[in-house]
């Protein structure tokens, strides 16, 4: 049971981190989301057990895709140099055009094959 406790305080934590990122407040983030401000305020402490429904809404509201309210990094998990330069790929490829992003995959595909 604690483990699922875990992973709700990982995912509210997450997503208070994008919603301060987009400089949304927890009540201008319920009503893009069709939800009351405290019901925004329980997901981000990890009390409540969201359904998958309404987090598609969510990640909507903050303009991001529902993946991304999964991309939590654990206190307990230590960020290599590594995981921190392939967090900033994938941000620039996200950031980039579909062109773009395929001349970037031919150049990774050749390098690593």
């Amino acid at each position: 049971m604690n483990e699922d406790r875990e992973v709700l305080k990982l995912v509210g934590a997450r997503i208070r981190a994008l919603r301060k990122e987009k400089g949304y407040s927890q009540e201008s983030l319920g009503e893009k989301g069709g939800f009351h401000f405290s019901y925004i305020g329980q997901i981000e402490r990890g009390e409540k057990n969201v359904s998958l429904v309404n987090l598609a809404k969510i990640a909507e509201s903050l303009e991001v895709n529902l993946i991304q309210l999964f991309a939590y990094v654990d206190e307990e998990f230590e960020v290599t140099e590594d995981e921190k330069q392939i967090k900033e790929i994938v941000q620039l490829l996200r950031d980039s055009n579909s062109e773009h992003i395929r001349t970037a995959k031919n150049v990774v595909k050749g390098i690593l094959m």
